[in-house]
């Protein structure tokens, strides 16, 4: 019989996927458990429209990445530290405070989490930093680092 899982089901499947299994088995343990429906055309039918709803979320998703990521490109967030004697940093700045600037100064709501920081910054100057938008979009937001 055709089953397409409605949920991830260990050593089976994926959601969405199309696969054969006994008869048995589906009657008595799929579709009672509510994993997976039967392969009748109606069900393939809503299948293929819930894909396409699927990649075109996906896309629009991508789309506000990409706009996101070039407004980030443009702005320029000011973060200031406590200096010493010939250019030296006391300290460094982190994900954390590269965040709340960008909120303060730029209204750039941005998860800590998602600044790809190498290491923390420990240098007066501008400063390259990316930003992870989505799985395929990155965004270079540009810090400049203070002396307070």
């Amino acid at each position: 019989m055709k089953i397409i899982l409605i949920e991830d089901v260990k050593k089976l499947g994926k959601k969405g996927e199309i696969i054969e299994v006994n008869d048995g088995y589906a009657r008595n343990y799929i579709l009672p458990q509510k994993l997976g429906i039967e392969a009748n055309n109606k069900n393939l039918n809503d299948l293929k429209l819930q894909k396409r709803k699927e990649e075109k979320d996906a896309q629009k998703l991508l789309d506000e990445a990409g706009e996101l990521a070039e407004k980030i490109a443009a702005q320029i967030v000011t973060v200031k530290i406590k200096g010493g004697e010939g250019g030296r940093v006391f300290g460094s700045i982190s994900a954390k405070e590269i965040a709340e600037a960008a909120k303060k100064q730029c209204d750039l709501e941005i998860d800590k989490k998602k600044i790809q920081l190498q290491e923390p910054i420990r240098s007066f100057g501008f400063h390259e930093v990316g930003i992870r938008l989505h799985p395929q979009v990155t965004g270079k937001l540009r810090v400049k680092v203070e002396e307070a």
